[in-house]
């Protein structure tokens, strides 16, 4: 195997545990829209939110595990509160009052973090049984990027269980395509609703807790996601979880291996790659003719 084709495979998992990133936040973010049609504009503040919040429990514990476990427990909870102060105010009218309150609301976090932690980034170490890299035969790769393409799988396949297999996902589904049916049935639809913003909400959470150590964690890195996880919900398809997961390895693949031969084009390749996908099927890949946001 020559030395050329082991960079591009390098690369191409380096691409794949971006898009494992995105992909778990760009979930929360479907999920929300999906089956709640609230197009969340806090998500990147929130991700940020996970970040920070990782961060300081992997100081205030010794360890990185409890900061993963409990940043994104904790953020939901938050994201729960936000609904059922906020959000849920707003069910039934116009798809442009949530977002306009989201939106209003990322500033507001956005600033508050800026206030208590300051505005320069603040490095968030890899975990010590993490550092390093793995000889995979073709090349050295960092071991937290399996770790992180590993995590992502496992959360994904229990998410795609407990929707598709359980009583609990049952309830769920119903509860976002027919609520009116469930309240006659008995279901308290508030906690449905409840419990599905707070999912969204703590999975952007677990991304940003995954993605500190790969960056520095700072109050204006949940923008970039923000763009990123819209992207990648647009090119999936709005509400599509099957979209969401594939867009978002498409589109990690793309800049990493775009990267690769033109740094420079990195950054928007992203777009063209969605401007090429709405062209072609304007729904998006896996999206449902006829629904936009």
């Amino acid at each position: 195997m020559t030395m050329d084709l082991s960079l591009i495979i390098m690369q191409l998992l380096s691409g794949i545990a971006l898009g494992a990133v995105l992909v778990i936040t760009a979930l929360g973010l479907t999920i929300v829209f999906g089956m709640l049609g609230v197009v969340n504009f806090a998500h990147g503040a929130l991700f940020m939110i996970g970040a920070y919040a990782g961060l300081y429990l992997a100081s205030l514990t010794g360890s990185f595990w409890w900061g993963l476990l409990l940043a994104p427990i904790l953020i939901g909870a938050f994201g729960m509160l936000i609904e059922f102060v906020l959000i849920r105010r707003l069910y039934g009218r116009s798809i442009d009052d949530p977002l306009l309150l989201t939106f209003g609301l990322s500033y507001v976090l956005v600033e508050g973090v800026r206030i208590v932690f300051g505005s320069d980034g603040i490095p968030f170490p890899t975990p010590p049984q993490l550092i390093g890299v793995l000889d995979l035969g073709i090349g050295f790769f960092p071991r937290y990027r399996l770790f992180v393409i590993a995590l992502v799988a496992v959360v994904l396949l229990v998410l795609w269980l407990t929707l598709e297999k359980t009583r609990v996902g049952l309830i769920v589904r119903a509860g976002a395509r027919d609520p009116t049916i469930m309240q006659v049935l008995g279901v308290d639809i508030g906690r449905v609703w409840l419990a599905i913003f707070g999912l969204g909400v703590g999975l952007a959470a677990l991304g940003g807790v995954l993605a500190g150590p790969m960056r520095s964690v700072n109050p204006e890195m949940g923008s970039l996601v923000l763009a990123e996880a819209f992207v990648v919900t647009v090119i999936g398809g709005l509400g599509s979880i099957v979209g969401a997961v594939v867009a978002g390895l498409m589109v990690g693949i793309s800049i990493s291996l775009v990267a690769l031969f033109a740094p420079e084009m990195a950054t928007i390749v992203m777009f063209a790659l969605m401007a090429v996908v709405l062209l072609i099927r304007p729904q998006g890949l896996f999206g449902v003719r006829g629904r936009t946001a």
